[in-house]
């Protein structure tokens, strides 16, 4: 998408803040917990950035002289740490009990930017006022006022702009079809086209329509086209699972032991539910309505998603990328000189590959293989020596004498760190599969498409050798449902290992 039209979606989003501030008042969504330990720890670090920063203009210190004073008690004259701590961390509780209660930590995508904005200045500013009572009461006169003053407008001014850095992030990558949630939508009346409308102009929302599921007897609306309609209540979960569903909207009324076995399945499958509260009032009473934009919803189920471990782990594919591209450009740099002496053709070699969810991207590695291998692998796959959907051939005619060498080393995989970089990929997780490899899969195989693909994984470490795609598909499923950080860790220091040994294919 153009950048014009990011803009105009952005002062879109500045347009609804009216029609947003009415509707919020119905209940926002609950937070969910890795995101709001997140921002609950970025809030307290940008309020003690905000005070050290202060302190050091208004007392004309250092940091190293704010730090030491601010330890010894002799930072304010008469003030011992202990008060001056205790001030700062009342603000902090302060400034986060505001900011729950104001549901400033719920997703990005089910608020409005401007309200967002708005809520945010009030927390701090309510918060602000709370500590001048706390330093009225304790009769702090010592305190300087303007180290108040200032450091409470500079956490207002902090916060509302780092929020709006990450929407402007999320917008992007929701550009690029990144960290979208895809859904269905069970029911084709009018209700059921009016979300679908509503969630296809409200592009900053982050949903993907995937399609309708028919319900018999329901409503009818508008004519549809024959692909809106992907399937029926019985193929429902199939379906989900195919179009690597996240949310599934039901709204149109149908009996309640209905809504109770798609509840319980839904569990089941790890996809969240919602339904329209007007339509379902009785379900689910104590449920609160959370409001898609503008439009309402109630949610009967929501999984767990580990979003600050997530986090975590793009810092550090982020990070470890741009550490390895700087130490290994020489590499880099020598290996591509080496590929264009070695044979004619381009360095790179690019191939579409499915990422996370089924989104197709172009894969970066070294060009290790003659310039017409492609046009070549039919000629040769009676010669595969995998089973049924891989593709591997130990000596195989088309790679080049350069490329076998950095085929056994995995040199040939070092330019992914690029893809690592955009998003695309992650330093560890399941090998991204070709398209036509996809195209067999089993309902059950496109678990491992559920999460990023990574430079290695798992199965490199453990199974490379193994030609059973029974056990390429066990290894990776084990790494998704047994993922830590440490997991990733481990693989990472086992992979060092197996490129130095050359046992790479």
């Amino acid at each position: 998408m153009a950048s014009s039209d990011f803009w105009q979606r952005l002062s879109s989003s500045l347009a609804l803040s009216a029609e947003w501030e009415s509707s919020a008042s119905g209940g926002p969504a609950r937070p969910t917990r890795g995101t709001a330990k997140l921002w609950i720890f970025l809030d307290i670090l940008t309020v003690c950035l905000a005070a050290a920063v202060t302190t050091i203009f208004e007392l004309h210190t250092t940091p190293l002289d704010e730090a030491r004073g601010f330890w010894h008690g002799t930072l304010i004259h008469g003030r011992s740490m202990g008060i001056l701590l205790a001030l700062l961390c009342g603000f902090c509780f302060t400034l986060i009990a505001t900011s729950r209660r104001m549901h400033l930590y719920t997703p990005a995508r089910l608020t409005n930017f401007l309200h967002e904005q708005r809520l945010s200045a009030q927390a701090c500013l309510t918060s602000g006022l709370l500590l001048t009572g706390a330093l009225y009461l304790v009769h702090a006169n010592d305190i300087p006022r303007g180290i108040v003053i200032s450091t409470v407008l500079l956490v207002a001014i902090a916060l509302g702009l780092r929020r709006l850095i990450f929407r402007i992030l999320l917008y992007r990558r929701f550009d690029r079809g990144l960290d979208t949630r895809n859904v269905l939508i069970v029911g084709t009346g009018p209700e059921a086209q009016a979300l679908r409308h509503h969630l296809d102009s409200i592009r900053h929302l982050g949903y993907t329509f995937k399609g309708f599921i028919d319900l018999p007897g329901s409503r009818p609306g508008a004519p549809l086209p024959p692909g809106d309609i992907v399937g029926t209540l019985d193929s429902l979960f199939q379906n989900a699972r195919k179009q690597f569903i996240d949310e599934i909207f039901f709204t149109t009324p149908c009996e309640r032991h209905i809504v109770q076995e798609v509840l319980e399945q839904s569990r089941a499958h790890g996809v969240d539910l919602r339904v329209v509260p007007e339509i379902y009032d009785a379900v689910a009473w104590d449920s609160p309505v959370e409001y898609i934009g503008q439009f309402p919803t109630m949610p009967l189920h929501r999984g767990e998603v580990p979003e600050l471990e997530l986090f975590f782990k793009r810092v550090f594919d982020t990070v470890f990328s741009v550490l390895a591209v700087i130490l290994i450009s020489p590499l880099l740099l020598a290996l591509a000189i080496a590929i264009k002496l070695d044979s004619p053709g381009p360095v790179f070699y690019t191939s579409e590959r499915i990422g996370k969810k089924g989104v197709v991207f172009r894969c970066i590695k070294f060009r290790t293989m003659v310039l017409d291998a492609d046009t070549r692998r039919a000629e040769i796959m009676h010669m595969n020596e995998r089973d049924d959907v891989l593709f591997k051939i130990s000596n195989d005619p088309r790679i080049t004498r350069l490329g076998r060498f950095l085929r056994k080393y995995s040199l040939d995989e070092l330019p992914q760190f690029f893809n690592v970089l955009v998003g695309d990929m992650s330093i560890v997780g399941p090998r991204p599969p070709l398209a036509g490899e996809v195209r067999k899969y089993d309902l059950s195989h496109l678990r491992r498409l559920d999460v990023t693909p990574g430079i290695t994984g798992l199965w490199q470490v453990q199974g490379r050798q193994d030609p059973s795609f029974a056990s390429y598909v066990s290894l990776d499923v084990t790494y998704i449902e047994n993922w830590s950080i440490w997991l990733d860790f481990k693989i990472i220091m086992r992979t060092i290992a197996v490129v130095f040994s050359g046992t790479g294919s």
